[in-house]
Order: C-alpha cells, then sequence, then structure tokens
C-alpha cells in the first residue's frame, strides 16, 4: 500500500476510502489483469488448425509471463500459490479467471475444424492446456528461458496434435 499510495501521490487513507481496502483494491487490480490476459488468450487462439492455435495461445502465455525485466511472471499464478489460501474472495477470483481461461481454450478448440482428432476429450485437453499454463509459470519464475518454455509447450502440443 505504501508503493501505491506513492506512485499515484494519494493517501492510503484516501485510497481505502475510495476503494474499501488492500482486498477491494487488489480484486479490482486482478479484474483488470484477467480481463486483458483473456483477451489476449483468445486472440492467440485464433489459428487455422489447433496446432497453430496452441503454439500461438502458448507463445502469447510465454510472452506475458516473462515480460519486463526483471520479469513480472504470472499474477494469477503468483496469487492462487501466495495469497489465494488467505482470502475466499481471492480464491474465488482466481478459479473464476481459470475457469474462464479454460473455457477459452475448449471453446476454440471446438471452432477449429481441421480434421484433427484428439485423443482425449476437448475438456480434458483444454483442462491440461490450462494446467501446463501453470506450470509453465512457475518454471519461468526459476529462471527458464522462454525459448525451453516453449519447447515444453511444443511436447505438450505435438502430444495433443500432433505435427
Amino acid at each position: 500500500m505504501l508503493d501505491l499510495a506513492a506512485g499515484t501521490g494519494v493517501q492510503r487513507g484516501s485510497l481505502y476510502h475510495a476503494y474499501g481496502g488492500k482486498e477491494e483494491i487488489f480484486l479490482r487490480a486482478f479484474g483488470e489483469y484477467t480481463d486483458r490476459f483473456l483477451a489476449g488468450a483468445r486472440d492467440a487462439l485464433n489459428g487455422p488448425d489447433k496446432r497453430t492455435a496452441l503454439l500461438s495461445f502458448f507463445d502469447y502465455c510465454i510472452a506475458v509471463f516473462s515480460a519486463g525485466s526483471p520479469s513480472r511472471g504470472c499474477l494469477s499464478t503468483r496469487t492462487a500459490v501466495e495469497a489465494a489460501t488467505d482470502s475466499p474472495r481471492v480464491e474465488a477470483a482466481v478459479r473464476v479467471m481459470l475457469d474462464k481461461l479454460e473455457d477459452l481454450v475448449h471453446d476454440a478448440l471446438v471452432a477449429i475444424d481441421d480434421g484433427v482428432e484428439l485423443a482425449v476429450d476437448i475438456r480434458a485437453v483444454a483442462r491440461l492446456v490450462v494446467t501446463t499454463t501453470r506450470g509453465i509459470a512457475v518454471l519461468e519464475r526459476v529462471d527458464h528461458t522462454p525459448d525451453e518454455l516453449r519447447a515444453i509447450a511444443e511436447t505438450l502440443v505435438t502430444t495433443l496434435v500432433g505435427r
């Protein structure tokens, strides 16, 4: 809160009064992050075939996670690990975000008619893809390079849809 107050030039008390406290401010910021991230994910999933769409999606995720210097990582993954256990509202916000991400992946794969038959149910594929993004976010935090992260994503995509 001190950093936020200093960065905005507004006193902490005024921030609390305007937004209702730290958790409320965080939830608003998390909502903005979620909206931007999901919009980018939706755009990335617009591919001509499942393989291209999934690789583009992972490229987008890796770019977001590794942006900045030092890298910013993934707010939703960090929140799930660090803050969600302390607040039911924060936990619910993370869950909703991840559910929406899974739905985006699922719906994108359903919409692509490229003749590729998946070995498992599309819902299970979407859940696995989202789960893998969380693992990639963690690996990025411990200095795996974007190329290493892309190799992980490509292995998964090749396993799911082939070459």
